[in-house]
């Protein structure tokens, strides 16, 4: 594909129309953002106001058309460092004033020419406050975008929307987890060896462990618990990841439950666990996204700010300690805004996870303890 010049880019794109139809109707018109063409999915809102390359490429927003919340995006442009995968997962992108100019000394390109290249057809110069409050009010819903020749009559471009699949039941974690096992070294001496299961796995996440003396083997989703102990492991991590965690094979993870092996789960990989202990999963009304949400940690009182991307959660009691077929289990971190479940931990086992990103490119960091603690679980079963 051509690539086109800045300028020539952003002269084509404002003679470009485009239009954002959501499944129950609701229509907004504006310029096309990055490719051109169409494109379906679920919409949600991230209310992060920087890190939208980190965003852009996290494979938890596989299947999803991510609406910004922050009117003014791309205004450091795109270098070669930020990405946490290897291409932009997201299927569009909707923005209200993209940056003309980008301006940062690490910029490489402009936002709008990136997402041109990888095909990430978007929307810009919509109300994105409207769009957010609809979502809030109805819901995450489904989603289409559509410019150039894809443009029809309303009627037309609703009836595709409501055909595509929806979120609830969609298996996607190997849809964006490696096919083939890798391993990122520890950062100076190698005090543990821990298996990683990829169900969308950010690159920042294995660096944060390796910083800490391990040896990360990230592994595919579809990996089996000899796969996994064939590592020797003396951990498991289960990663953050798309789709239902409804839809998951819990084989491996019961597996590691029942050795007592040291276990920690973010996101994805905290729903997984909350499906293996016996509790249930919900979809939420419109999700958490973005890097402002307060959690509080339970076991030491503290509140952190904390970066989320997730549309299902689990329910568990949040006033009492519960019974398990691995032990006793109960909430350890709960988000102050909703109370929605933010972590588990088991008491007579070494497992525990959270809701949210605790890796957190780029930031914040108020729960990077949380790999601390996974460390001292480790240390604990070796002694």
């Amino acid at each position: 594909m051509t690539i086109s010049k800045p300028g020539n880019a952003s002269k084509r794109k404002e003679v470009s129309p485009a239009v954002l139809v959501l499944e129950d109707g609701r229509t907004f018109r504006g310029r096309a953002y990055g490719a051109v063409g169409e494109t379906f999915g679920e919409a949600v809102f991230n209310t992060g106001m920087t890190g939208y390359q980190e965003t852009l490429t996290d494979p938890s927003y596989h299947r999803q058309v991510v609406v910004m919340t922050a009117p003014h995006v791309g205004n450091t442009g795109v270098n070669d460092e930020d990405d946490e995968s290897k291409k932009i997962w997201v299927a569009g992108y909707v923005v209200r004033d993209p940056a003309r100019i980008p301006s940062n000394w690490r910029s490489r390109r402009t936002l709008d020419d990136e997402l041109t290249s990888q095909g990430v057809v978007g929307i810009s110069g919509i109300d994105t406050r409207a769009l957010t409050r609809h979502l809030r009010e109805r819901g995450a819903m489904r989603v289409g975008i559509f410019s150039g020749e894809a443009l029809a009559d309303d009627a037309t471009l609703l009836a595709r929307v409501q055909q595509a699949p929806e979120m609830k039941g969609a298996d996607l974690s190997a849809e964006v987890a490696t096919t083939e096992a890798y391993v990122v070294p520890a950062i100076g001496s190698k005090k543990f060896t821990v298996a990683a299961l990829d169900l969308g796995i950010k690159g920042m996440t294995p660096h944060r462990m390796a910083e800490r003396g391990i040896e990360v083997h990230v592994l595919p989703a579809t990996a089996t618990a000899d796969d996994v102990y064939a590592v020797n492991p003396d951990g498991v991590f289960l990663s953050n990841g798309p789709g239902d965690p409804a839809t998951a094979d819990l084989t491996v993870i019961k597996s590691v439950l029942e050795r007592r092996t040291p276990l920690f789960g973010i996101c994805f990989g905290n729903q997984l666990l909350g499906r293996a202990l016996g509790f249930g999963t919900y979809k939420l009304k419109y999700g958490h996204r973005g890097i402002n949400q307060p959690v509080q940690d339970r076991t030491t009182g503290k509140v952190e700010v904390t970066a989320h991307n997730h549309g299902f959660a689990v329910e568990a009691p949040l006033d009492k300690v519960s019974d398990t077929p691995y032990g006793r289990a109960e909430v350890s971190h709960v988000c102050l805004n909703d109370n929605v479940v933010e972590g588990l931990r088991l008491l007579d086992r070494p497992a525990f996870s959270v809701q949210y990103h605790p890796e957190a490119a780029a930031g914040p960091h108020d729960a990077a303890y949380l790999f601390d603690r996974f460390v001292s679980l480790m240390e604990a079963e070796r002694a």
